[in-house]
C-alpha cells in the first residue's frame, strides 16, 4: 500500500476541442511535482498519475489507482494558465465520481485554485472527502500522519466530512514561510512522471515556443522559481492558493504576496533538466523579473552553464529592463510573454491594482525584439467599460506590434478573482460548467461589458484572432523569423475552427 497518489486529471478535449490533438501544450504538472517531492522528503511513499499527459480514459486511470492501493488519493486541479484550476475540474470530477463508486473506501481529497476559491462547492460533492483550502503542503503532511478518520478534526487548512451528509472547516492552515521554502518544498519529483522513450517526452511545449515546428516541442518542462504575485489584478486568481483564512467572500487580491526558492535549489533543478535532455523550458513565475536579487543569480548562472535551453518567461510591460535583455538571451530566454491586455491605458490602470507605470508599449516590444528575443503578446477583450471600438483599438495595437506570437482572450470572472466577487454581487450570469471558463472550449462564456453581450465579445475575439493569424503581412513576418515550415504550420492551425455554443452558427 502506498501512502498517496497525486492525480492530474485529463480535461484536454473539453478545454481545447480539436486543438488538444496537436496544438495545445502538455505541461509538466507543477504542483503535483512539488507536493509529491515535499511528501516524499518526509518519508512517505508517493506516486503521480498524470492522466492528462498519458491521455488516459477514466477506467484506465482507476485501474492504475487500484494497483497502487493508496491510503489517500489527491486530485491536483491546477495548471499554468489562470483558468486551468477551474477548467480542469471537469475531468477531475468525472474521474473522482467513478473512482469513489468503484472504490468506496478510498479517501479522496482535492487541492488547487478552484478548491481554494470555492471549497464549500467542492466538498459538497458526495464523492469528495477532503478539500485542502490553500496550497496544501502542511495539510498533506498532517493528513498522511493521521488515520484519515476522526483525526481529521485536528488537521489545519481543510474542509472534511464528519458524516457523509455534513462537512466542516478545521482551523485555517498556514503557508510555507519564506525561510522554509527550500526545506518544506524541496524541489520537483521529476522521476515520478510518465514517459514513452525518454524522460519528459510525453510533455510538449507551446506551439509557438518551439518556433512553430511540431517536432521540436518535446521533451518539455515548466518550473517555478517563485510563488505568487504582489499585484491585485481584477481578472486574476493566482494568489488564491495563498489563502490562510476561511472567511467567506475572500478572493485572490486578499492574499497577494510572493515567496522565492533559493537560487541554489533552482539551479539544481535546471541541472536535472539538462541531464534529462530537456531543452524547452517554461519559467512559470508570474513575476520572475520583479526582484533582481532573485532572478539575476539564476540567469547569470544559466548563462555561464550554456545549457542551450529554449526558455520563455512572463514579464510585465513596466518591469522589462533593457539593460538585462542581452543577459536573458545568453541564459536561453528566447521568448518574453507580455501582459499587454488592452490598448487603452485607462483600461489597463482600471484592471491592475497597485503600481502600474505607463510605458510606450511599441518601444518596449521593439527593444525586446532588437535583443533577438521573441515577444508573445497577450491581449484581452471585453473589460467592463469596453465598447466595440475599444476592442478594435486593441486588435489594431496587436496588428501594429507584430509580436512573434499573439494570444487573445476574453474576460472571464474566474473563481477566486476579484472580478468573480463583483460578478456574484451584481448577479451577473456565470458559467454553470467548469469548461464554461475554458477560453477555447465549446461551452466558454465570457462576461458581458457595460455595452456588449457575451456573444458579441466572443465573436469579436474569435474573428480577431483568425484575422490576425491569416494576415499575409503577419505570416510573412513569421516566415522571415522562423522559416517556411513555421508559416505553413500556423496556416494549418488556423484551419481548426473552434465551435462555440454561444454563437448561433457554432463556429468562428
Amino acid at each position: 500500500m502506498s501512502d498517496i497518489i497525486f492525480i492530474e486529471p485529463n480535461s484536454a478535449v473539453q478545454s481545447y476541442q480539436d486543438l488538444a490533438e496537436t496544438y495545445s501544450a502538455v505541461e509538466t504538472p507543477t504542483w503535483s511535482l512539488l507536493l509529491a517531492e515535499s511528501c516524499r522528503s518526509k518519508g512517505y511513499s508517493v506516486s503521480i498519475l498524470d492522466a492528462n499527459a498519458e491521455r488516459l480514459r477514466d477506467e484506465d486511470a482507476i485501474a492504475r489507482v487500484v494497483e497502487k492501493t493508496p491510503r489517500l488519493v489527491c486530485f491536483v486541479v491546477y495548471g499554468q494558465n489562470p483558468n486551468s484550476g477551474t477548467t480542469n475540474m471537469s475531468g477531475a470530477l468525472s474521474l473522482a465520481k467513478r473512482l469513489k463508486k468503484e472504490c468506496p473506501n478510498i479517501k479522496i481529497c482535492f487541492v488547487g485554485s478552484h478548491s481554494s476559491a470555492l471549497p464549500e462547492e467542492v466538498i459538497a460533492h458526495p464523492f469528495v472527502d477532503i478539500v485542502l483550502t490553500n496550497e496544501g503542503v502542511y495539510a498533506l503532511h498532517d493528513l498522511l500522519q493521521s488515520n484519515l478518520d476522526e483525526d481529521l478534526q485536528h488537521v489545519k487548512g481543510i474542509a472534511w466530512k464528519p458524516t457523509p451528509d455534513n462537512w466542516v472547516f478545521t482551523e485555517a492552515g498556514k503557508l510555507v514561510p519564506q525561510e522554509r521554502m527550500d526545506i518544506d518544498l524541496p524541489g520537483y519529483a521529476w522521476d515520478l512522471l510518465p514517459y514513452k522513450e525518454k524522460p519528459l517526452d510525453l510533455y510538449r511545449a507551446h506551439f509557438w515556443h518551439a518556433e512553430y515546428e511540431l517536432e521540436k516541442r518535446t521533451p518539455f518542462a515548466a518550473i517555478y522559481t517563485s510563488l505568487g504575485c504582489r499585484f491585485k489584478c481584477d481578472f486574476c486568481m493566482i494568489n488564491i492558493l495563498n489563502r490562510d483564512s476561511h472567511e467567506s467572500g475572500k478572493v485572490a487580491s486578499d492574499f497577494a504576496g510572493m515567496r522565492w526558492w533559493s537560487s541554489e535549489l533552482i539551479l539544481k533543478e535546471f541541472d536535472k533538466l539538462e541531464e534529462m535532455g530537456v531543452k524547452n523550458v517554461r519559467i512559470s513565475d508570474e513575476m520572475f523579473f520583479l526582484n533582481k536579487k532573485h532572478y539575476l543569480p539564476i540567469v547569470e548562472s544559466l548563462a555561464e552553464r550554456d545549457y542551450k535551453f529554449n526558455m520563455w518567461a512572463y514579464s510585465r510591460v513596466d518591469t522589462c529592463k533593457k539593460e538585462y535583455l542581452s543577459l536573458f538571451k545568453k541564459a536561453g530566454i528566447n521568448w518574453l510573454a507580455l501582459g499587454i491586455e488592452a490598448a487603452s491605458r485607462k483600461v489597463r490602470r482600471e484592471i491592475t491594482k497597485g503600481k502600474f507605470e505607463d510605458v510606450d508599449i511599441q518601444e518596449i516590444v521593439k527593444t525586446i525584439q532588437e535583443a533577438d528575443i521573441n515577444v508573445g503578446g497577450n491581449f484581452i477583450f471585453g473589460f467592463p467599460n469596453e465598447r466595440l471600438e475599444d476592442m478594435q483599438s486593441t486588435l489594431d495595437l496587436a496588428t501594429e506590434l507584430k509580436c512573434e506570437f499573439t494570444n487573445m482572450y476574453c474576460v472571464a470572472a474566474l473563481p477566486g478573482s476579484p472580478l468573480y466577487r463583483t460578478a456574484k454581487s451584481k448577479g451577473w450570469e456565470l458559467p454553470t460548467l467548469p469548461e464554461g471558463y475554458a477560453f477555447y472550449s465549446y461551452e466558454f462564456k465570457p462576461l458581458p461589458t457595460n455595452y456588449l453581450l457575451p456573444e458579441e465579445v466572443l465573436d469579436f475575439r474569435d474573428k480577431a484572432w483568425n484575422k490576425l493569424m491569416s494576415n499575409p503581412e503577419y505570416l510573412a513576418i513569421i516566415e522571415s523569423r522562423f522559416g517556411s515550415v513555421a508559416r505553413e504550420s500556423l496556416v494549418e492551425q488556423t484551419k481548426i475552427k473552434l465551435k462555440r455554443r454561444l454563437l448561433e452558427d457554432g463556429s468562428q
